[in-house]
């Protein structure tokens, strides 16, 4: 950001409707208002009033009030900063806000015309799109909102949005059906359901956020606040019952000098770098391809002591491919190839383009075969084509065993045992079987063989569930899949647990046990049936090519659709805290100091023996408060780094990195501010009056 755009944002905060917002920074706004307005009235008053029976010098007053105001210059200097880096990482996003052409499909037929190649097409504005609305889109088309394809393939340039300069295949019929409006179509045509209207799409929720129009204080940081506020009225008082309380042996205070007091003891660093590190908290994950919904989710996220991680697209890549037939029962490999590709025809998933691909030139063969499709169905499990009285059937092999029984077909137990054998192997190797079958026209319906489709685990997953556990996270992986695949894709990508044939009920009553018993959870997942347990989940965590109801469920969304983000999310969760946490401390200490520094110096003009307290060997009264309200603005112009960047800790042992840390910015708060008013007092003394 530029410099000059980053100051008048500053000076901007100065409006004390913002200014209310934090009570702090609030009463160190009312301070510095009220000394201007001393030290314009002392000229028409005869001049500085004494404090505590010293003569303050010429200026003194002036001084202080500038100070003040540099103290309020620093503490919104840091958060303007931090919402510049997030206004920078979304620059090129705000072009993508501007409104687009939407061809929108008013009555869209899913039955007669899934393609919407007769429908009637209407060109209206990106901003008159309401959720439901159908568009198409075609080649060199921008999506006008996010949205669910429902029919067709595109290749689309997400580049602007994840920074991946790789096109990406969105399809109907899948987990990868998500599209963000902004993205551009570069090929092919789809059709798609806008889930979400301009203005609250995941690109206008993301610059949003960076410039903190939407960033609510989560839960700790209001206890935190509230917690500081109290520290705050306590100095006040302190202040307002300092003059009574010191009457009977001394004249009073004046004003400047009380206000610099409670300046000085306020919690100022905390509360002017509290929303800077919930701002840099965001900003960071942004940076690593993570929208955000709330600064609640990202606290939630240092706390999470165990992760659910969906399987397919989040453990493994998510598009099953068939790589081999098997036959059994004595069919041969062509019969099964054959039987297998005819039953395809009607399956648009992958895993039904996949097996026509491995098919080859028996797949481009059967291409025109008449017949009446049967269309792959989730409540059905089975794919196929009846072509003159023979049907062919592809699917699960509960299912397609099912199915020979009702058409009066029960298979031998022989040709079950070598079934369930091939099928078994299978599934102990990782892969997921399809079971093909064929019933004649005329003869006795049998089991063909079966297709092998395996799930390749992501090649970072293994490493990443390593750095999980190493931090102290616990890794269950959930799937629909039967226990042997889950068994063996948790083997292989390193999960310390799993579960299958998990509906979303068992996942959702999974995450409650665990919430019972006292953990916090975080859910990844990217499908429908995902949806209710990223919902319960204490941090929900979707793939930016989720469906819709799986993106609204969840509270963060990863732009890249790399499931192993949840590392950095409970990373940057943790040094959040562990930053907090040290700063806090830190102006703990710094209070200390900066109390035994003033107080003694406050009425050393009428009782001498104060001095003896004096345990800096400050200079004189004014340069002790001159000296420490100085150090206040210092102090936060070299934190900001700090609150930026988070403190280093150790993930390995939590326990031991919270205790360096306490030490560490304890005792830093107790030596840094002791020698940082020494210094500055040094130079304030050689001033004349000091």
């Amino acid at each position: 950001m530029r410099p000059g755009l980053l100051l008048a944002r500053t000076l901007r905060k100065f409006d004390p409707r913002v200014q209310w917002r934090n009570p702090v920074l609030f009463l160190v706004w009312c301070g510095a208002l009220l000394t201007t307005a001393v030290a314009i009235a002392e000229p028409f008053t005869g001049g500085a009033r004494p404090s505590g029976g010293t003569q303050l010098p010429p200026g003194f007053t002036w001084t202080v009030a500038l100070w003040l105001w540099l103290t309020l210059l620093a503490a919104n200097f840091a958060e303007s900063l931090a919402e510049g880096r997030g206004r920078s990482q979304t620059a090129t996003l705000r072009l993508m806000r501007e409104d687009t052409t939407a061809h929108r499909v008013p009555r869209y037929d899913p039955v007669h015309d899934p393609s919407a190649q007769h429908a009637r097409v209407i060109d209206v504005g990106s901003g008159e799109l309401r959720a439901g609305d159908v568009v198409v889109l075609g080649a060199g088309d921008v999506i006008p909102a996010d949205g669910e394809v429902v029919w067709g393939i595109a290749s689309v340039d997400e580049s602007a949005i994840t920074g991946e300069s790789a096109p990406v295949i969105r399809e109907s019929g899948g987990e990868r059906s998500g599209v963000t409006g902004g993205t551009r179509v570069l090929s092919d045509r789809a059709v798609v359901r806008v889930s979400v209207p301009t203005g609250d799409t995941v690109v206008d929720r993301m610059i949003d956020l960076a410039v903190g129009a939407r960033r609510q204080k989560a839960p700790n940081e209001l206890a935190l606040s509230a917690l500081l506020s109290s520290f705050s009225i306590s100095f006040v008082l302190l202040a307002l019952t300092l003059d009574a309380v010191a009457v009977p042996f001394s004249a009073p205070l004046s004003v400047p000098v009380l206000v610099a007091v409670v300046a000085c003891l306020l919690p100022t660093e905390i509360a002017a770098l509290l929303s800077v590190t919930g701002i840099a908290g965001m900003y960071r994950l942004l940076q690593r391809n993570v929208l955000l919904d709330s600064a609640h989710a990202l606290e939630t996220a240092g706390d999470v002591t165990t992760v659910l991680l969906d399987k397919t697209g989040t453990v493994t890549e998510g598009d099953r491919r068939a790589t081999s037939f098997v036959p059994v029962g004595g069919a041969t490999r062509e019969e099964l190839v054959r039987a297998a590709a005819l039953a395809s025809l009607e399956d648009p998933t992958p895993e039904g383009r996949s097996t026509l691909e491995l098919a080859g030139p028996v797949a481009q063969e059967v291409q025109g075969t008449a017949g009446r499709g049967i269309p792959f169905s989730a409540h059905t499990r089975m794919s196929g084509r009846d072509v003159e009285g023979t049907s062919f059937r592809k699917g699960a092999e509960s299912a397609v065993l099912a199915w020979l029984k009702r058409e009066g077909n029960q298979q031998t137990r022989t040709v079950v045992q070598e079934l369930r054998a091939s099928t078994t192997r299978i599934a102990r190797a990782g892969g997921t079987p399809l079971v093909v079958a064929v019933q004649p026209a005329h003869g006795h319906g049998r089991v063909l063989g079966v297709i092998e489709l395996k799930d390749v685990v992501k090649s970072s997953v293994a490493a990443r569930i390593g750095q999980l556990r190493a931090s102290g996270v616990r890794t269950v992986m959930v799937t629909g899949d039967n226990p042997v695949t889950a068994a063996a894709i948790a083997a292989e990508a390193g999960v310390a647990e799993h579960v299958g044939d998990a509906t979303p009920e068992v996942k959702l009553e999974l995450i409650r046990q665990e919430q019972a018993a006292g953990h916090f959870v975080a859910m990844t997942g990217d499908g429908t049936n995902d949806a209710p347990a990223l919902a319960q989940a204490d941090v929900g965590v979707a793939m930016n090519t989720a469906t819709a109801a799986a993106r609204e469920a969840a509270n963060m969304i990863v732009l890249d659709d790399d499931p192993t983000r949840i590392i950095e999310i409970v990373d940057i969760g943790r040094r959040q805290m562990a930053t907090r946490g040290a700063l806090t401390t830190f102006n703990i200490a710094n209070d200390l100091v900066r109390y035994v520094a003033l107080f003694p110096m406050l009425f050393v003009g009428v009782v001498p023996g104060l001095e003896r307290l004096n345990v800096l060997g400050l200079h004189s009264p004014a340069s002790a408060v001159l000296s420490t309200v100085i150090f206040s603005v210092v102090v936060i112009a070299v934190l900001i780094p700090l609150a930026l960047l988070g403190v280093p800790y150790q993930t390995s042992d939590l326990g031991r990195a919270l205790n360096r840390n306490l030490l560490l910015y304890g005792v830093g708060g107790l030596v840094v501010p002791a020698v940082g008013i020494k210094l500055i007092d040094l130079v304030v003394g050689l001033l004349p009056g000091y």
